[in-house]
């Protein structure tokens, strides 16, 4: 699995999962801080990789398109930072890997974990 993380959530994320056997890049080291997400998802896609974010525009872009890729994993919670969340996040990624190489949105909170297959209808 490749993991793209987003700007709205810190570098850390890359290291943690890298440390995982993820491969992982911060998209400030992929691309421009001030990249509009399209440029985000058209990278991503194009690379194979799934974007990791708290923003929920990135599925808004898919319903709109009707794309099925790239996958994208919205983590909802008021505390995003990898020492809170991050072993919940993994979890969840590790059971969905088939599913997010395919092409889903995941979303995931500190109590559930909701899956969305690609394209949405």
């Amino acid at each position: 699995m490749k993991i793209l993380v987003d700007m709205n959530l810190a570098p850390r994320w890359a290291e943690l999962l890298s440390r995982q056997g993820v491969e992982a890049v911060h998209w400030s080291i992929a691309g421009s801080p001030k990249a509009p997400d399209t440029e985000i998802m058209a990278y991503a896609r194009d690379k194979g990789y799934a974007v990791l974010t708290r923003d929920l525009d990135f599925s808004a872009i898919l319903a709109s398109t009707g794309r099925d890729s790239p996958s994208v994993i919205q983590i909802r919670t008021a505390d995003a930072r990898p020492e809170k969340i991050f072993k919940p996040v993994f979890r969840a990624l590790s059971g969905l890997t088939a599913e997010l190489e395919k092409g889903a949105i995941v979303t995931i909170d500190m109590n559930t974990v909701r899956l969305h297959l690609l394209p949405l209808r």
